[in-house]
């Protein structure tokens, strides 16, 4: 019998890679990708454990499975750093942005 593509691994990798690049967007849509990524690859990974002369492109089927475990992992941490932000209040947020203008400020300084 002819080797074949697995039928989700292209699309594995394209979510893998997606994943991280969207995962700055509020973590939303990153986490949603990787998860989707994950939950193909899983699933593509089944039918290569049961016959694995027949499918071809196994690599890329691990690769987007280890991207979209990355992009979920960024994502997470990107929202939990925006609802740990947005938890702490306007005031403290405004002290925080004056103390990175500050920082900022006396390394330019520093640098000439």
């Amino acid at each position: 019998m002819e080797k074949r593509n697995l039928p989700n691994g292209t699309a594995v990798l394209v979510l893998g890679i997606l994943s991280i690049v969207t995962c700055c967007c509020y973590g939303f849509i990153g986490l949603t990708l990787g998860i989707i990524a994950v939950v193909l690859a899983n699933k593509d990974l089944k039918l290569y454990k049961e016959s694995p002369e027949l499918y071809l492109n196994y690599k890329n089927l691990n690769v987007g499975r280890i991207l979209g475990i990355v992009g979920i992992v960024l994502s997470a941490l990107t929202l939990l750093s925006y609802v740990y932000l947005y938890s702490l209040g306007p005031e403290k947020l405004l002290e925080f942005q004056k103390n990175l203008e500050a920082k900022a400020k006396y390394q330019q300084e520093q640098e000439q």
